[in-house]
């Protein structure tokens, strides 16, 4: 299901990160300038349609909003950002269950990962906005849907996030194959965000700060580590059980 997002802004922001999930766009005919002429460019580059419009039909499209002369049919969902945590966690009814990804970087991981959330019943997922990979059209066709159902939240400061959540009363438990404690003896029933860390590098040291506990997965095996969509859906999984969701 598609729909209209407006402003230069946002727009330059999904042709850039999902160009693909972008239908068509309309353009203020008065407009010249050169942030309008960069969406121009990005939008031929993306075979975006573009359609010029005067200001009177834009304002008639997006009736009472600063449509700032251009606006976009998205058939994706757009990212959150950090203040939309807040609202999100008020409308839940139950205990919160997030999934916070420390920089993973390939889309095929977490597009898996997002399939994996939408799966276990997650309400949010929760990445940093530097070097970490956002909603491309590879997600989006890895995650089978799960792209655009899951609140997906792009923050500043992980770390910093976190130790807001943690106010607000939720648990932080991170992953890191050198932890004491198993995640099978780990309490993981009441307000939880699980944090995994990106291929290779695990947890960063600000974010392995802010957990509560670091858990690891048993391995019976020669290999050390999973890969981290994998991992996160052995430890979604292991929540769902403990919470007693399905049952």
């Amino acid at each position: 299901m598609s729909k209209k997002v407006f402003g230069l802004h946002t727009v330059a922001t999904l042709l850039a990160e999902d160009g693909d999930a972008v239908v068509e766009i309309w353009v203020q005919t008065e407009r010249r300038d050169a942030r309008l002429q960069r969406i121009l460019e990005a939008a031929h580059r993306a075979r975006v349609p573009v359609n010029r419009v005067e200001r009177r039909t834009l304002d008639q499209m997006a009736p009472g909003v600063r449509h700032q002369g251009v606006l976009a049919e998205y058939r994706g969902v757009p990212a959150l950002a950090e203040p939309d945590l807040d609202p999100l966690l008020d409308r839940l009814e139950g205990p919160p269950l997030l999934l916070a990804l420390d920089g993973v970087q390939d889309p095929h991981n977490l597009g898996a990962c997002l399939r994996s959330a939408d799966a276990s019943g997650v309400h949010a997922v929760i990445v940093p906005r530097d070097r970490a990979v956002g909603l491309t059209a590879t997600v989006h066709k890895v995650a089978s849907g799960a792209a655009e159902s899951m609140a997906f939240v792009r923050v500043t400061n992980l770390a910093r996030t976190l130790a807001r959540l943690r106010e607000r009363g939720l648990w932080i438990v991170g992953t890191a194959h050198t932890a004491h404690e198993s995640l099978y003896t780990a309490d993981l029933r009441g307000p939880l965000v699980l944090v995994l860390g990106g291929e290779g590098k695990g947890l960063r040291r600000l974010t392995k700060e802010q957990c509560d506990l670091l858990v690891s997965i048993p391995m019976r095996g020669r290999v050390e580590s999973l890969n981290v969509s994998v991992a996160a859906g052995v430890c979604l999984f292991e929540a769902v059980r403990q919470r007693g969701v399905n049952k």
